[in-house]
């Protein structure tokens, strides 16, 4: 008999794991109450390496696939995909966007290859329950705050919904002193008993509405 190849293994036993003859704990587990461990597992594979940690890596990258299987595994006994269809469907997509390998797409640049990223993006959620009409969607909204804003300011100054430098006193500040206030605000904060992520999580909602309204404004002209 053939030996299968070590992926096939772990479909193998991810299915046995979940099979009446399994494990409890696994049964138990659905999307829902496993979403956040896939968090975790990307933060632990982050910790490897920066560490430079190659050990550590390996381990963390088969946890996270792990979640992969896990997730494909409860999809396939709802009849609705397998890991099969999630590796096809990935393999597709990079094809698919990625004309300047797969096609005869000339670009000049990483700037020209994200812009043709963006439209081919948008032409595939077009008419779909996925499109993204605003230039701000496609934003998680479960990442932390900080970065949440990152994406956000990102997208708005690609749409050219926000144009506007940064005060005086803000742009002669040097990486340094910029680390040394955001440790500060949040220090500040904690002091107060305030949570800087609720804090600055408030602030973007309220930023992202004003943001979604400048577009919509910007449509009608």
């Amino acid at each position: 008999m053939k030996k299968q190849s070590a992926l096939n293994d772990l479909l193998t036993i991810m299915a046995k794991l979940r099979s009446p003859e399994g494990c409890p704990w696994d049964r138990e587990q659905d999307h829902m109450s496993l979403r956040f461990h896939a968090v975790e597992e990307v933060y632990e594979l982050v910790d490897a390496i920066e560490a430079g940690d190659d050990h550590e890596m390996l381990e963390e990258l088969g946890d996270l696939l792990l979640q992969v299987v896990f997730h494909c595994q409860l999809a396939r006994e709802r009849g609705v995909f397998d890991f099969e269809k999630a590796a096809r469907n990935i393999g597709d997509k990079l094809i698919r966007r990625h004309p300047h390998v797969f096609g005869d797409v000339k670009v000049k640049n990483v700037d020209e290859v994200w812009a043709n990223w963006e439209t081919i993006k948008r032409a595939e959620k077009h008419g779909t329950k996925h499109e993204r009409p605003s230039a701000l969607d496609g934003i998680p909204k479960h990442l932390p705050a900080l970065l949440r804003a990152e994406k956000l300011i990102k997208k708005a100054r690609k749409a050219h919904l926000l144009t506007e430098a940064p005060t005086a006193n803000l742009q002669k500040l040097s990486k340094p002193a910029l680390a040394k206030q955001l440790f500060e605000l949040a220090e500040f904060a904690q002091s107060k008993g305030w949570h800087s992520e609720e804090l600055l999580r408030g602030e973007i909602k309220k930023r992202e509405r004003a943001l979604r309204k400048a577009e919509l404004r910007n449509q009608k002209k």
